[in-house]
């Protein structure tokens, strides 16, 4: 990557994930890169009390790792060194309910947790020469100049028992400290107006449970890749998970929106996986050794900040990753499109490198949140279908139901054939590798609609009600999401 080290120091608010990867994009463009950090690093592989969410399953989707490659080049056999296992040629089963499918992973990729994932990126980062890391710090506030448009700086605090203050100033801070961002308060305390975030009041848990492979059952960890049964809303069934990470671990994951949380009771646990719509994953836990007793995680609403909204927005400061907007952990999306965020401003610096502009923050920000918007907008219509859960925010077509209806008839006619065509744009719109236009989009709504009579009974019901002259192609346009394709371009 070209490097233009034209400017003096920026800081990054947060070391996890998101955080990690801001700093390797900012080493090519700052001097110097300050990594300020709440919590004390762990000496290895380790879980930090201020990622809670860590003990649980955590993936890259296709785009996630691609882009992670290019800025960690060969991250992947850091993981396998720590012993995390391949999917290449694994089996890989799904099932929701209209069906199921098996299929051969073929890809090579590495499967990990996020103490061990963490730990790699954090290992390349810390070997940058200018960045530089402020552990056990809290950022109590942003430093501005005396009319408040420019953030020039942090204030922080140590969190040993002197609790000493400082003062540390930049050219550039971006927060990227995810849940725990306090930046709406920031900016509101800096007089700036900061519109109220979409939420989708979800009210998710879920549990996981880890387990150690005997030695006679290894055949286990070269067979399977993953198995996922999703839970189903008509019935109120958990989904449920089962994977590998590293040193012949299994985790197996039990999940649901609404508000009925799975248990996080050994007994209960076990009872609820040999509830599931499939009995593979209890069949194959039953044989396997605990390790501990299930842990939980609850997420009370999903969140997404309209900062891209103000009429004003003070230079010197950006956000990504978490402290913009959280999603619907079992997607798994987070982490690439914190991933994606970082490839933005990676082009958005290298523009600014030989075009100046005055309004620079404001264009990546807008940037960002086209990004951010596929992702959160896809969580939306998938949980939205579970009793309990509400949507309040600006966007109108999040609570599409003719959007939910049509998703739901797409993914029956991808599952129940299967149609492998329709599944691969399934997949490949959900883990963010292509534009939500691939399925939202008039022709390919008619076509999937036309394939079945539920399909014509939605379709007949839209085109009762269109205006005079009005074609449904030009009213599907106006009810379907859209979306800017350049985060996918």
């Amino acid at each position: 990557m070209t490097t233009h080290l034209n400017r003096s120091k920026a800081i990054v608010i947060g070391g996890g994930m998101a955080g990690l990867m801001t700093a390797r994009v900012l080493s090519d463009h700052y001097k110097e890169v300050v990594i300020v950090e709440k919590d004390e690093f762990p000496s290895e592989p380790g879980l930090r009390p201020g990622t809670p969410q860590a003990f649980h399953p955590h993936r890259f989707t296709s785009r996630g790792k691609a882009i992670t490659e290019r800025l960690f080049p060969g991250y992947e056999q850091d993981l396998a060194a720590l012993g995390s296992p391949s999917s290449l040629n694994k089996a890989l089963f799904f099932m929701n309910q209209h069906g199921s499918l098996e299929m051969k992973y073929d890809r090579n990729d590495y499967k990990f947790s996020r103490a061990v994932l963490e730990w790699v990126i954090r290992q390349r980062v810390n070997a940058i020469p200018n960045i530089h890391f402020l552990p056990k710090h809290d950022v109590i506030g942003l430093l501005t100049t005396a009319d408040r448009l420019v953030v020039t700086g942090i204030q922080a605090r140590d969190r040993d028992q002197s609790h000493t203050e400082k003062a540390i100033q930049a050219d550039l801070v971006i927060d990227a400290s995810g849940r725990s961002s306090k930046l709406s308060a920031w900016l509101e305390d800096l007089g700036y107006e900061v519109p109220q975030p979409d939420r989708l009041k979800v009210s998710l848990g879920y549990s996981t449970r880890r387990y150690k492979v005997p030695p006679q059952l290894t055949s286990l960890i070269d067979h399977w890749d993953v198995i996922n049964i999703q839970g189903q809303p008509a019935s109120g069934t958990y989904t449920g998970v089962f994977s590998f990470i590293e040193h012949g671990t299994a985790e197996v994951l039990l999940y649901r929106p609404g508000g009925n949380y799975p248990p996080t009771d050994a007994d209960e646990f076990e009872q609820a996986l040999s509830q599931l719509p499939s009995p593979k994953i209890a069949d194959i836990v039953r044989d396997l050794e605990p390790i501990a007793s299930p842990r939980g995680f609850r997420v009370p609403e999903l969140y997404c900040h309209r900062y891209e909204q103000m009429s004003r927005w003070p230079a010197g400061l950006l956000v990504l990753g978490d402290a913009y907007c959280i999603y619907d952990p079992i997607f798994g999306q987070g982490m690439t499109v914190a991933a994606i965020a970082t490839e933005i401003l990676a082009s958005c610096l290298l523009e600014r490198s030989g075009d100046e502009r005055p309004d620079w923050e404001r264009n990546a920000l807008q940037r960002i949140k086209e990004a951010i918007e596929p992702a959160f907008w896809l969580n939306c219509t998938a949980d939205l279908r579970w009793e309990g859960v509400v949507y309040e925010g600006s966007d109108s077509s999040a609570g599409n139901a003719f959007s939910r209806d049509y998703m739901e008839l797409f993914l029956k006619q991808a599952t129940s054939k299967p149609d492998w065509r329709l599944y691969g744009l399934y997949w490949g719109v959900n883990t963010l590798s292509v534009s939500p236009r691939n399925i939202f989009n008039p022709q390919m709504v008619i076509e999937v609609l036309s394939a079945s009579d539920e399909g014509k009974l939605l379709l007949s019901g839209l085109e009762q009600k269109l205006a005079t002259g009005e074609t449904t192609e030009e009213r599907l346009e106006q009810l379907l999401p859209r979306f800017s394709d350049a985060p996918f371009a």
